[in-house]
């Protein structure tokens, strides 16, 4: 028998070595809104999804569904969005996520130029304003990217720093290699990846990060979005999250902050900084089980179970839990164009313990290769993969009808490598959901469901 006390193991009954819990404040508790614990997402790249104006098509717009690439623009814009919301009601969706939309270089909008202001080619800040109260009117909420750890080049403090060096009021703003004499390249200041036209701001630095604070709370306070979406959020000086979290929490406590990282997240979520991340250790798991059909049943398990280990249960019931965005190939590039291998992938995204993200389009069919092959235009009417679609709302309205799915526990029941079958329990206090799904074409269905319900004391049991 060994003891382990307060200054370690022993061969004896520790007499004074004890460990002492001190208290709990209010403060301590990380919890996240209840609204966004399992919350369906729906991605959308603004420029691709709707054209609804089309007095904002900048000059040289191309015709829709054009090849996609990194300089043409195709005419979608906010007043797209606003029209179809009834399709995104019908799909299901809960909570729109915006790539950016504000005033910025190229027609992704990750070079920001003005915070303040909706880029032109997506409409105006009344617009966005429309556009939010007839999502909330819908029982939708909105997410805005918020591009925090870099900027455009044309974005006024660091034109005034290309103007004047170090003796540029901005220049803590940036990370200069250089005092004078700077020009557009990545040599003279740090940037994202090398890429010049993308400056990288020095959030160490006390008057961005109340700058970037301030950007923040305006678009919530007179916009009433529903939370941030934080790009490069693993780059930023960690100080710029915990401030964000305890200063705008305690104005609107409702709101989610989403972090963007490509790994695990745990150094960015819990104890006063964001409430979760964009779960790519699930995409990778998902993506080599479903997709590239590369790892064992058994594999698979072990890396969502471990992923699991990783986050409290209160983080992992708001994940933002992808197979897909506008920065990897589409799903069905990973699988070859094989709807069975994304049926069953989007099943287990459905029916798994966090909050499932569709990136447009992937609902009805749409594939492509990386950026920007993956930001096509929205596919509509007729060019929509209909079966797809409905299979997708089916699985939605399972998911929103059953607690125990949206909010619930999580355990593994069967891990089967000779036939590709993977089983899992979700359950509460009322209710047990035993599901199966196989992995790839050996079923029409790839999912199987029973539900055992315990409600008014008695059980009901049905598949």
């Amino acid at each position: 028998t060994q003891y382990l006390g307060c200054n370690g193991i022993s061969d004896r009954i520790p007499k004074d070595e004890f460990f002492e819990y001190l208290y709990t404040n209010p403060g301590d508790i990380v919890e996240s809104p209840d609204w966004a614990k399992g919350t369906v997402y729906y991605q959308i790249f603004p420029e691709r999804f709707a054209n609804g104006d089309k007095d904002n098509d900048p000059d040289g717009t191309v015709e829709w569904v054009s090849v996609p690439t990194r300089e043409n623009y195709m005419g979608g814009d906010l007043k797209g969005v606003k029209d179809n919301i009834p399709y995104l009601r019908n799909l299901g969706v809960e909570t729109i996520y915006l790539n950016p939309i504000f005033h910025g270089d190229f027609n992704h909008k990750y070079a920001t130029t003005d915070y303040y202001t909706i880029d032109s080619i997506f409409g105006s800040n009344d617009t966005f304003g429309d556009l939010v109260k007839e999502l909330h009117k819908n029982g939708m909420r909105i997410l805005l990217d918020g591009v925090f750890n870099h900027v455009g080049v044309h974005f006024k403090q660091f034109e005034d720093v290309l103007k004047n060096g170090v003796k540029s009021r901005y220049s803590d703003w940036f990370l200069l290699k250089k005092e004078e004499d700077i020009s557009i390249t990545h040599k003279d200041y740090e940037c994202v990846g090398a890429y010049k036209y993308m400056p990288k701001l020095n959030t160490s630095c006390k008057a961005v990060r109340e700058f970037i604070l301030e950007v923040m709370d305006y678009w919530i306070r007179e916009y009433k979005i529903d939370g941030w979406r934080l790009d490069v959020s693993d780059e930023v000086d960690i100080r710029l999250w915990q401030e964000a979290s305890i200063i705008l929490r305690e104005k609107y406590p409702d709101i989610i902050l989403l972090g963007e990282t490509w790994g695990y997240g745990g150094r960015l979520v819990g104890d006063k900084k964001l409430d979760c991340v964009m779960n790519y250790m699930f995409r990778d798991a998902v993506r080599d089980y479903y997709g590239y059909h590369k790892i064992s049943t058994t594999d698979f398990a072990n890396r969502i179970s471990h992923m699991l280990a990783l986050y409290k249960d209160e983080t992992a019931k708001v994940m933002y839990n992808l197979i897909d965005s506008h920065d990897t190939e589409r799903f069905l590039c990973f699988c070859k164009g094989d709807k069975q291998s994304l049926k069953a992938a989007v099943a287990f995204q459905m029916l798994f313990v966090g909050s499932p993200a569709i990136y447009y389009g992937d609902e009805v069919g749409m594939t492509g290769n990386n950026d920007p092959d993956c930001r096509g235009c929205m596919l509509w009417g007729d060019k929509q993969d209909k079966e797809l679609l409905e299979y997708y709302k089916k699985l939605i309205k399972i998911r929103k009808e059953h607690r125990s799915i949206r909010k619930g526990e999580f355990r593994f029941t069967l891990v089967d490598d000779e036939r590709g079958i993977i089983g899992f329990k979700r359950f509460n206090e009322n209710e047990e959901i035993d599901i199966c799904i196989t992995n790839g074409n050996m079923a029409k269905e790839p999912y199987s469901i029973k539900v055992l319900s315990r409600q008014g004391g008695y059980e009901n049991e049905r598949t």
